[in-house]
């Protein structure tokens, strides 16, 4: 036999075992691997900074599934995830939380959306709740309500200025005013997560501040007036000063809508989150305080859906 023929065939029967070789390799990665199906409404665009991140919860310790982002048009990047088929068959629960964009912790965030258990290959989002958000565990929105009055208490020194219209505050009239939001968990500062009281003007939601807690003030006094210590200890705003770009102030709150929003901590956006427990259009003629105002449970706003391993 001819050496050059000989050594050519040498060869094409070792590329020919290797080819074998990485095809055997493909396809035992591949026989490892599985699908992750995520099929979940009311999923909100979190802009770039931030971003959703899938678990499976196996052997209580959580194992990403990867990440995903949603447009404006609710188009989701991704809604379908390879897993390691052995820690998918082993695990117990889905989760999905909010991330940083840029994230350096291996670990999920504080920020968890949604969690559903698996019984077979799928797993329900539990309706209605929050997973982790209180040291009480998960947080039920189900038999949530909330009162409101309309005063100015940072425009009055002892006396009514007549411009009660101007301030929305969440809780009763009295000395001191009360809580007036309920049926949903005070959260820990820890949470991942802030309530967040709105009003709506002409489309453009202003804020009356930030809080976890429904007998403390919130975090912001910027549109208050110069009594804004006189402010109640419940969440709450008068709109009299430094009023938004394109809105009037002193602000008639009537015939406007309010809000009170879960949002994500922290938060880059200057609008509601899309989970909204609480909101009314305030009627046109609504009475001042003592009179109070009834806030309406808005359930349809929190994640539903369904999670399917393949």
């Amino acid at each position: 036999m001819n050496k050059k023929f000989f050594t050519a065939g040498v060869l094409a029967f070792g590329m020919l075992l290797g080819s074998c070789d990485n095809d055997d390799d493909t396809k035992s990665i591949i026989e490892s691997n599985t699908n992750l199906e995520l099929s979940i409404n009311g999923l909100a665009n979190l802009g770039d900074d931030f971003v959703y991140e899938g678990w499976i919860i196996v052997n209580e310790n959580p194992v990403s599934t990867g990440v995903f982002t949603i447009n404006d048009s609710g188009d989701w990047s991704a809604n379908s995830f390879t897993v390691d088929k052995t820690n998918l068959a082993n695990a117990t629960k889905f989760v999905l939380s909010i991330e940083p964009t840029v994230d350096n912790d291996p670990a999920p965030s504080a920020t968890k959306i949604l969690a559903a258990d698996f019984s077979g290959n799928s797993a329900i989002v539990v309706a209605n709740t929050i997973p982790g958000i209180n040291t009480n565990g998960d947080g039920e929105f189900t038999e949530a309500w909330g009162k409101f009055f309309l005063r100015t208490p940072t425009d009055e020194t002892g006396t009514n200025n007549g411009n009660d219209e101007n301030g929305i505050w969440y809780g009763t009239p009295g000395t001191p005013p009360t809580a007036g939001l309920g049926g949903m968990p005070e959260l820990e500062a820890s949470s991942g997560w802030r309530y967040e009281g709105w009003v709506v003007v002409n489309g453009t939601p202003i804020s009356t501040g930030t809080f976890i807690s429904f007998t403390e003030s919130d975090a912001s006094n910027q549109f208050s007036g110069t009594e804004a210590n006189a402010g109640p200890p419940i969440p709450g705003e008068d709109f009299l000063l430094n009023a938004p770009t394109g809105v009037t102030f002193p602000l008639d709150v009537r015939g406007k809508t309010t809000v009170i929003s879960l949002e994500p901590y922290p938060d880059n956006s200057v609008k509601p989150f899309s989970i909204k427990p609480l909101l009314v259009t305030i009627a046109t003629d609504a009475a001042i305080a003592p009179t109070t105002h009834n806030l309406n449970t808005n359930l349809s706003s929190f994640p539903s859906g369904s999670i399917i391993r393949k």
